[in-house]
């Protein structure tokens, strides 16, 4: 059992939050003496601040700057597509 405290600002990390829930690629995007504000990609970006003693049940893995790189434009390549310029 992992928490919040462990990660650091800007970095991306793949967590399983809870045991046996699906994996989430979260951003700590900023720190303060007790709290983490996170962003979380799913179907959406979410925001939310964490305690830093909040749980994670297991860090997968820091993600590499190469990594975030490609799965950065396949994320905002596929929410494009659901969004046109034709909308009348």
């Amino acid at each position: 059992m992992y928490s919040y405290a462990l990660l650091e600002p800007e970095c991306f990390y793949i967590i399983e939050e809870k045991e046996n829930d699906t994996l989430t690629l979260i951003q700590v995007k900023a720190e303060t003496d007790s709290c983490m504000f996170v962003l979380k990609y799913k179907d959406q970006t979410l925001s939310e601040w964490k305690r830093k003693t909040d749980a994670i049940h297991d860090i997968i893995e820091l993600v590499s700057d190469d990594a975030v790189k490609s799965w950065s434009k396949a994320y905002y390549n596929s929410e494009d597509a659901f969004y046109s310029g034709d909308e009348e």
